[in-house]
């Protein structure tokens, strides 16, 4: 999930260049719990270019894959619960490309449907063979048949996006990362029932952390329409409160609730090369941690039926485009559209947060070795309105999840 991609950067950033004492001692615990990075492969099987380590300048596009797989994963995933999963390295049901605009100003994030049949290109294999590509192939097929190089490969040909970084989270992380923040809260607009993840709530606000938000994020049928779109949605009103609450409430000035939330994710995310270093995280942090929550904007990748299997669904194509221009032209995006069908408007959404407080990272004053141009003396780029098809919301917006009853 890319709010956890976003967090870990913050929380690093935080820790990596504090002068406090003990904050160094959590750094080397943390980063010693860093995997091996993969080394992500360009069509051509050549490795692709690390990134130039230090300060991120111009913009940058990450992306965040989640696996299924069951294999090696404990708690309520018992040997009953894999007869209905992935093993080994698992498929790429929930998949998230983070684009972050190169004045720092502004950050997209596209949720690519997991039932989306679109082409598949040729991806290069590891022991120097190659994946056969495909006119029509299922999106969450990408991980299991070719790789995280392959995902990333077949995103940057759905979006236009040149992606430099990626990392594959699993189950246990997802539940790490609720926890080490004490839950999110999440508004529901009725009970959601889900007995096929063990999901039972009540209407209204719930916090939830846990095997319960592992189950939230995970719901297909306790949720808007019971596809894979209402739990994109449904994700997007979860992530969106939780980057308000990381944001505004305590947890970036909590040094505890920063080093459990690092920790969690570096035990639970294996990351490509390029993200493999803590100077890369401090990098990207820096160009993220000052962007307005309304300038976080989540869509869900434009589609359409298929005509060809009313379970499955494929490009919307005049849509698309509009979205790969927008996102060529580096300008912040504007919805003119709805929320998507697993979300709705939160009929007492609470007071905005403050955005003009300084965060931990302002007032510790990170060192920058090549100071980039401030954000104040770029001019304000101009939003590019989205056409109406293309659904999601800001992660400045409250809005609540949509029961499927």
């Amino acid at each position: 999930m890319p709010t956890i991609v976003r967090v870990l950067f913050a929380s690093l950033a935080v820790m990596l260049a504090s002068s406090v004492a003990i904050a160094g001692v959590l750094v080397v615990s943390t980063t010693s719990h860093i995997k091996p990075g993969t080394q992500l492969l360009q069509a051509d099987g050549k490795i692709a270019p690390l990134p130039q380590v230090g300060p991120l300048e111009g913009g940058a596009n990450i992306l965040l894959a989640g696996t299924d797989t069951r294999t090696g994963q404990g708690g309520v995933f018992n040997s009953q619960d894999q007869l209905n999963g992935s093993s080994g390295t698992g498929s790429n049901d929930v998949t998230m490309v983070l684009h972050i605009a190169a004045d720092h100003r502004s950050a997209t994030v596209i949720s690519i449907p997991r039932d989306l049949m679109a082409p598949r290109p040729e991806c290069p294999d590891p022991s120097g063979g190659k994946f056969s590509g495909h006119s029509k192939a299922m999106f969450n097929t990408t991980l299991s048949e070719g790789g995280l190089s392959c995902v990333v490969l077949t995103a940057q040909e759905l979006t236009g996006l040149d992606i430099k970084y990626a990392a594959l989270i699993n189950f246990d992380g997802v539940i790490a990362m609720s926890d080490a923040i004490g839950g999110v809260t999440v508004c529901l607009d009725a009970p959601v029932n889900d007995p096929s993840s063990a999901l039972d709530l009540p209407a209204g606000n719930q916090t939830i952390k846990g095997d319960v938000a592992l189950a939230f994020v995970r719901t297909r049928e306790g949720v808007g329409d019971g596809s894979d779109l209402g739990r994109i949605s449904n994700q997007q009103v979860f992530l969106s409160a939780m980057v308000r609450q990381v944001l505004h409430g305590g947890v970036l000035s909590n040094p505890i609730a920063l080093y459990q939330l690092a920790d969690a994710a570096v035990k639970n995310l294996q990351t490509s090369a390029s993200l493999s270093n803590p100077t890369s995280i401090v990098s990207l942090a820096l160009a993220v941690k000052n962007i307005d929550t309304a300038n976080i904007v989540f869509i869900q990748y434009p589609v359409a039926a298929d005509p060809e299997d009313r379970n499955r669904v494929v490009p919307n194509s005049d849509a698309v485009d509009a979205l790969k221009a927008a996102l060529a032209a580096d300008q912040p995006l504007q919805l003119t559209g709805t929320l998507g069908v697993g979300a709705a408007a939160d009929p007492s959404p609470a007071a905005p947060a403050p955005t003009d407080t300084p965060s931990p990272v302002d007032v510790l004053r990170i060192p920058v070795a090549t100071p980039v141009a401030s954000a104040s003396a770029i001019p304000a780029a101009v939003p590019i309105a989205l056409p109406t098809g293309i659904t999601g919301q800001t992660a400045a917006q409250s809005t609540c999840t949509k029961a499927n009853n």
